[in-house]
This record gives structure tokens, sequence and C-alpha cells, in this order.
């Protein structure tokens, strides 16, 4: 996950970078570095607002405003910060005697500055939230077509399904039912990144959830995520409660083995997963409930992982799965 975060602030940065060196081409026709200086100091502050890592509590509340409220809300925000970037980048260079001329042209913003910069980030930021909608990895891999022809892997996958969703809506109405799995999910992201997943699709009131083999198996990631959710949620408890009126409970299965990875579709395009691994996950998540277990994983994949101390597995026995021919060794995993 990391690899992947620092790839992709090096892309951001390169291409900011190259932004502000092709506009002094194109106005000044020289002073190309300080363009690139300039365009890094401009843009990379509303980039990190844009992946809440400033100020996250206002990117949270603007992103929770009707459209109109929303954009000029995010063009006020994008305008500040675009200003004081570049107040403090000129000022700086001013002061080092790079640029000529008063202080206060070094500090401020001129119309064509900030057209400009307008433009470059609309189209990262665009970038960016298309990456989000598909996922990381299903975006990385439609831009490389590398799964044009199916292909044939080991992934991991991750079933977790929320406990009580039918009497919830019955309780409280579908539109109430569906923030809450809409809270829910946003609660399984940070998690997921963090140990290199990638949410596949939500299916009713479940994720699919899922890491190439290695990436999964490696320090037990997988399993480790399942618990970095479940504490994610205990932590923040009395929340659910003021919100909701209850603390979500969940039933996680994993399991992993070979698959056929295909991108289908032709207006609408899907990178989608064939074959007995997927299914038997599913099989596997309804055996929590039978065996009243929050949280199973195969002796499969469980024999290919080395758990920590505050992991532990118990092994629950060979058991019949739906659809399957073979029984399949189960083992319960606690703190």
């Amino acid at each position: 996950m990391r690899r992947n975060s620092v790839g992709l602030w090096v892309f951001l940065l390169s291409a900011v970078a190259a932004s502000g060196y092709l506009y002094s081409w194109l106005v000044y026709r020289q002073g190309y570095f300080l363009g690139a200086v300039f365009a890094l100091s401009i843009c990379v502050p509303i980039l990190a607002f844009e992946r809440g890592l400033i100020f996250p509590k206002l990117r949270a509340w603007i992103n929770t405003l009707p459209t109109a409220g929303f954009l000029v809300a995010a063009l006020i925000a994008d305008y500040v910060l675009i200003s004081i970037g570049n107040a403090v980048c000129g000022i700086t260079l001013w002061s080092f005697g790079w640029i000529d001329g008063p202080f206060w042209r070094a500090a401020t913003l001129s119309p064509q500055v900030l057209l400009y910069t307008l433009a470059v980030l609309t189209i990262m930021i665009f970038i960016l939230r298309v990456r989000d909608l598909l996922g990381r990895d299903i975006f990385a891999s439609l831009l490389m077509s590398r799964y044009r022809q199916p292909v044939a892997e080991e992934r991991v996958f991750l079933f977790i399904d929320l406990v009580g969703s039918t009497s919830f809506a019955e309780e409280h109405g579908d539109l109430r039912a569906q923030q809450f799995l809409g809270a829910l999910f946003a609660a399984f992201a940070e998690p997921v990144r963090r140990h290199g997943g990638a949410i596949d699709d939500y299916v009713g009131d479940a994720a699919i959830i899922t890491w190439p083999i290695e990436r999964g198996i490696k320090d037990a990631s997988c399993a480790r995520c399942v618990f970095d959710i479940l504490d994610s949620i205990e932590k923040n408890a009395n929340q659910w409660l003021e919100r909701f009126g209850r603390v979500p409970r969940l039933r996680a299965a994993l399991h992993g083995g070979p698959i056929i990875t295909a991108e289908i579709g032709v207006d609408h395009h899907k990178i989608t997963y064939f074959g007995d691994t997927v299914n038997t996950t599913a099989r596997l998540e309804s055996l929590c409930r039978t065996l009243a277990t929050p949280v199973l994983i195969s002796s499969e994949l469980a024999q290919r992982m080395s758990f920590s101390n505050e992991i532990k597995a118990n092994y629950l026995g060979m058991h019949g799965v739906k659809g399957r021919g073979q029984a399949l060794g189960v083992m319960a995993l606690t703190r």
C-alpha cells in the first residue's frame, strides 16, 4: 500500500511540476524551474486537501453539502489555498532575489495563473475521482488493458457482511438503512487501503474485498484488515449509537486460490473474477451464522500465512460447502 501511495504522489508531483514548466514556456519562454516551483507550491495544498491530508473535517463537511453549495464551498476553499500557496512561494523566492519587481507583485495571484491552475487541477482531480470510483487496482488495470484477455491468477477474497440489516430496514426504513450502509462501507475504506486491498464490489449489505495472493498473505494483511475494520467500528461506537442507534455487527470470511480475471462489458467496462474461489468465499461467509463465529478463514488460506501473536486461529473441522464437491477446512480467527 505504501508503494502505491508513493507512486501516486510521485506521479502527481511530476505532473504538477511539468504543468508549471509548460506554463513558463508558453507565457515567458524562460524561468522554467521557477514555474515548476510555483506550480508545486500552488497545487500541492489543493491535492492534499482533496485527499484529506489537510483540513479533513472541512473537506468532509463540504462533501455533505448539496450540489450548488458544494461547488461554491469547494471553489472558495480552492481559491484560498491557491492564493496562500502562491503568496508563500512568491514571497520566499522574492526574498532570495530570484524574482524581480515589487514585493506585492510576487505575492499577488494573477487571473491567468488562477485560471491555468484551476484547469490543471480540474483534470488531475477528475482523474483522481475516477480512480477512487473504480478502485486503485482496477483503474490501473483498465488503463494498461491488463485483463483485456482473461488471466489466470491467485487472489484472496474477503466477504464482509452487516448483521441485522433487514431488521434495521424494517425498523427505520430503506432510506435510513441505506445511509447506515453508506457510513459502514465508508468506514471500510481506510483499513482496506492501509493493508493494500481493493474493494471490488458491494452486494446488498456485503462488501467484497480482494488482494493479489502475495500481497494478501504477506504479514497476514488480509486478516489484520478484518480486525482493523472491527477495531475502527468499536473505537467509534458512541458515534454510531448517536447517529444510527446501534453499533454495526459484522460477519467476515476469508479464502484464497486460483481464479480467472477478465475485463468484460462494452459500454460499461468492469474487471470481474470467475471461479470456485469466489463462490467458496461467499459460502464460507454464510457458515459464520451456522458456527456462531464472526470471522472465519479457510484452512487452505490460513496455512499460507504466519499470524502474529495478537491473532489466533482455532480449527473448527471440515465442513461441507454448497456448490463445492469437497469439504472445506474452516478456522475461526479471534484476537
